[in-house]
């Protein structure tokens, strides 16, 4: 059994040479160190692969330096809704501050820390390319041109994530167009910006970049509005903030095509519409990391999704794994790492020869939330949190359903958090079992409340016994009472 903890990068081995371990990890950002570090816990040694930076795409490109730019934005929101702090706050945020501020949250885009912690757990990390090689077997492919071969005892982990979808426009890629991974580290703030995309990273990076000093074009191809997957109302609450803060937003409008004349980008929409702007960022969907990394030498489809069991073993291979977005069960950091304790604990129970797991819903093994209990928060101003099922999902899901509203601004600690607070609050609930099957609550500040509600629909709490959770007063907290007042009294 291996045990050394060492960092693989240039060491020559020929093709037939091979080194052992119990679990091998392909994929060192949050989902794959969770993983390896729920197999070293458990005694079995483990090797991680990165072709990329250590800390993966959330550290880098995604969750930490967005909601870096995200967090002056929205607390320069929140001042302004406060008297004798509004006038405090009227100039224009420094954007030279604010993204210095984000440099320093992605380490400058160095991995120095995460690699001395994946060494700290006493997992041993390979950087290359890392693909498949048949059954248990990985190549990884090391910058320096030279191959390693890791076996696999027990496990393979794919936890390579996923990238931003762009559409087959021509000449796309003589646009250089920003993804995800452009908006969050771009070192200045573009003069004019289109966006296109209705989703999360759509909304956020306008949110950002408008309040960075940006004009934002908002272009949304259907006619569901912003973020589609929420309630309706998250979508109309959040695009109502962006057009007062001038964002120019386009439903039911497609890009047809693209162009750069000299430093300018022109997309011509479906209408005929001509948009120009100094930078365009294509938000419009994920795809999976998996089209380079030897799926077909195992029988699976280059490109694809994996598809799994509630351990996350891929389905008809009782050594391979797939964790985080490439299973497309839920695609966000905090679900991925979840899955990745879920199913480092499997490995491990496996490893161990344990006979049966504890595979039924929210067992040990078995990642129920996926399916039930997933929370989100969406950090525009106003916040947009959720968790569980919309009330259309829970209907279309056969399940025999309330929705619940409430005015946000009717709690009293709504409105002493800012003059002019707007918001609101759904509650699905369950009505044969009398539990809450989902929660959605949108206004300034609701990010730090989903929590709660992610307790009551993953603990599946009785509204009987929810009444006793006695909120503190005055808090936005406070909704919850309002919530169930409502429902026992209609």
């Amino acid at each position: 059994m291996a045990t050394s903890h060492t960092t693989h990068q240039t060491d020559p081995m020929t093709q037939s040479d091979s080194i052992a371990y119990d679990v091998v990890v392909i994929g060192a950002g949050p989902v794959g160190e969770n993983v390896a570090d729920r197999t070293r816990a458990a005694g079995l040694s483990t090797a991680i692969v990165e072709s990329e930076l250590v800390g993966g795409e959330c550290s880098y490109w995604a969750c930490m330096p967005s909601k870096a730019l995200l967090r002056p934005v929205l607390a320069r929101a929140d001042a302004r809704r406060l008297p004798g702090l509004s006038r405090s706050v009227r100039d224009p945020l420094d954007t030279a501050a604010v993204l210095a501020r984000r440099d320093e949250y992605t380490s400058h885009w160095k991995d120095d820390g995460q690699v001395q912690w994946v060494e700290g757990i006493g997992a041993d990390l390979y950087r290359g390319q890392g693909r498949l090689a048949g059954p248990r077997t990985v190549e990884v492919a090391v910058p320096d041109g030279t191959r390693r071969v890791l076996t696999a005892r027990h496990a393979v982990a794919v936890c390579t994530g996923s990238g931003t979808a762009l559409p087959g426009l021509p000449g796309l890629a003589e646009v250089r167009p920003w993804t995800s991974r452009e908006a969050t580290s771009a070192k200045s703030a573009p003069g004019r910006l289109i966006v296109v995309g209705g989703g999360v990273v759509a909304v956020e990076m306008a949110t950002a970049w408008q309040a960075l000093g940006s004009r934002v074009t908002l272009l949304v191809r259907g006619n569901d509005g912003l973020l589609a997957r929420m309630e309706p109302f998250a979508g109309e609450l959040v695009a109502e903030a962006l057009t007062e803060a001038g964002v120019d937003i386009r439903t039911g409008t497609s890009v047809e095509s693209v162009k750069r004349e000299g430093g300018t980008v022109v997309a011509v929409t479906d209408t005929g519409d001509r948009v120009e702007a100094d930078e365009i960022l294509f938000a419009t969907g994920r795809v999976p990391r998996t089209d380079d990394i030897g799926l077909d030498t195992v029988g699976l489809e280059p490109g694809s999704w994996l598809p799994v069991d509630d351990s996350l073993r891929v389905e008809g291979h009782d050594w391979l794994y797939a964790v985080g977005d490439v299973n497309h069960r839920a695609l966000l950091t905090h679900q991925g790492k979840y899955q990745a304790r879920i199913a480092g604990a499997a490995i491990a129970a496996r490893a161990s020869g344990v006979p049966d797991l504890d595979s039924g819903p929210w067992g040990a093994h078995a990642a129920t939330a996926d399916h039930d209990a997933v929370p989100q928060v969406v950090f525009t101003d106003p916040e947009a949190a959720s968790v569980g099922l919309t009330l259309a999902e829970a209907e279309q899901a056969g399940h025999r359903v309330r929705a619940v509203d409430v005015d946000l601004a009717t709690v009293a600690g709504a409105s002493l958090y800012g003059e002019g607070y707007k918001g609101r609050a759904r509650m699905v609930v369950d009505l044969e079992d009398e539990i809450v099957r989902g929660v959605t609550f949108v206004g300034p500040g609701v990010g730090e409340m989903i929590h709660s509600a992610t307790v009551a629909v993953a603990g599946r709490v009785p509204i009987s016994r929810l009444w006793h959770a006695v909120p503190s007063y005055p808090t936005i907290s406070e909704v919850w009472l309002r919530l169930l007042e409502t429902y026992r009294d209609n």
